[in-house]
């Protein structure tokens, strides 16, 4: 076990204990128990690398996300995030660097945790994915597992105040690894995954063991499902502009830079 991964393990289990989350696992046995694997889930909320990372915990696995440099470069966490050796990836700068890095990590025998979706869905229904983790898996000859998380939306998530409320149920679900052959489309390959992480997400809404306390209480609900969370049409538009603020914002700063 390594040092920091280990104490920040323990942090972790200590804080579920403290706040009394209680923490459903199934489908555990699809994580390899050796080996590279890139466990690809749907993303409703800040934490959610956390409950997937305890899940795969249950296989003897660390797992190794895929996140945005910023985090790397803040005081503190940042030192925390290499420790563990997560993977940064610079949003304004080469892919390709990123891509590399997880992929060494996998010929290495390591497991890459992903979200397909790349940000938030803020209707917490799955929206269509990147084809990263496909194109990572299928480089790197390993397993492409799907996976669900579900309750993280309402401890931390985009566009609402934190919840330390004790007792929050949280749901994990892994599903059988994604098939593909050498040489396949990784648009296609990404389909099938999207689709099954989708199957996992309504098995994990299905399952889940709790219910809104009242109407103010629904937001966390898809809007499909009799919830108040925004429609996936309005968190989609919501994303384009962020996109576009983003990339405005990128081009300010080229400009800035030049001389």
């Amino acid at each position: 076990m390594e040092p920091v991964y280990a104490s920040v393990i323990g942090l972790i289990k200590t804080a579920f204990r403290a706040y009394s989350w209680p923490i459903t696992v199934r489908g555990a046995e699809h994580v390899p128990s050796a080996g590279g694997a890139v466990l690809a889930t749907n993303h409703i909320g800040y934490l959610d690398f956390t409950f997937v990372g305890y899940a795969a915990g249950k296989r003897g696995r660390l797992v190794r996300f895929l996140a945005k440099k910023e985090i790397f470069d803040k005081p503190g966490v940042g030192w925390l995030m290499r420790g563990m050796r997560h993977v940064p990836v610079d949003r304004y700068g080469r892919a390709a660097d990123s891509y590399s890095a997880a992929l060494t990590a996998l010929q290495a025998g390591e497991v890459i945790g992903m979200f397909p979706e790349a940000t938030i869905s803020t209707s917490f229904v799955p929206a269509s994915g990147k084809t990263g983790a496909a194109r990572m898996a299928m480089a790197a000859g390993v397993p492409l597992v799907p996976g669900a998380v579900w309750g993280s939306q309402r401890i931390l998530t985009k566009g609402r105040s934190r919840n330390l409320q004790r007792g929050v149920a949280i749901t994990v679900l892994f599903g059988s690894p994604i098939p593909y052959t050498p040489g396949e489309d990784p648009a296609a390959v990404t389909k099938r995954l999207m689709t099954r992480i989708t199957e996992l997400v309504a098995e994990a809404q299905a399952t889940y063991p709790q219910q809104p306390d009242s109407d103010d209480d629904r937001w966390w609900v898809p809007a499909h499902l009799g919830g108040t969370a925004p429609s996936m049409a309005q968190s989609n538009a919501a994303a384009r502009t962020v996109s576009a603020e983003r990339r405005a914002q990128r081009r300010s700063r080229n400009r800035t830079a030049s001389p």
